[in-house]
């Protein structure tokens, strides 16, 4: 004898003496997005799409909504990167200077230019010396 009691949150199903639980459908993905592509059609409606495919309108509507969220957070991780506002200049390197070769460093501010020669050997200080200067 099966009987089934409807009108709670879930279901039973009695089976003699045994009482077992309804379990969930589980769909695949492949179901989900062939459900979710045919209420994009022109003139389909969702109620129609899930009647047709024997599955409840609202689980169909969360499966669309998760549609068009995936789709926006795939577009928008795309336009996350910044489009680079300034050219990249290359500039060509010079030999290793030795303790012989001089720093050279020209600061303009306005119409002051200033040239500074200072020994490599000195690095630390004329790094010291720079960072005061453009402050």
């Amino acid at each position: 004898m099966i009987v089934s009691t409807i009108g709670s949150w879930w279901t039973r199903i009695h089976y003699g003496s045994r009482i077992r639980r309804r379990r969930r459908r589980v769909h695949s993905a492949a179901f989900k997005c062939e459900a979710v592509a045919a209420c994009r059609q022109p003139g389909m409606s969702i109620a129609a799409a899930a009647l047709a495919r024997a599955i409840n309108a609202n689980l169909l509507r969360r499966w669309v909504v998760e549609a068009e969220r995936a789709e926006e957070m795939s577009k928008s991780a795309v336009k996350a990167l910044p489009a680079p506002t300034e050219a990249f200049v290359a500039l060509p390197l010079q030999a290793k200077p030795t303790d012989k070769t001089p720093i050279r460093i020209e600061v303009r501010r306005g119409a002051l230019t200033v040239s500074v020669q200072w020994p490599s050997s000195a690095m630390h200080e004329c790094a010291l010396w720079l960072r005061e200067v453009l402050k």
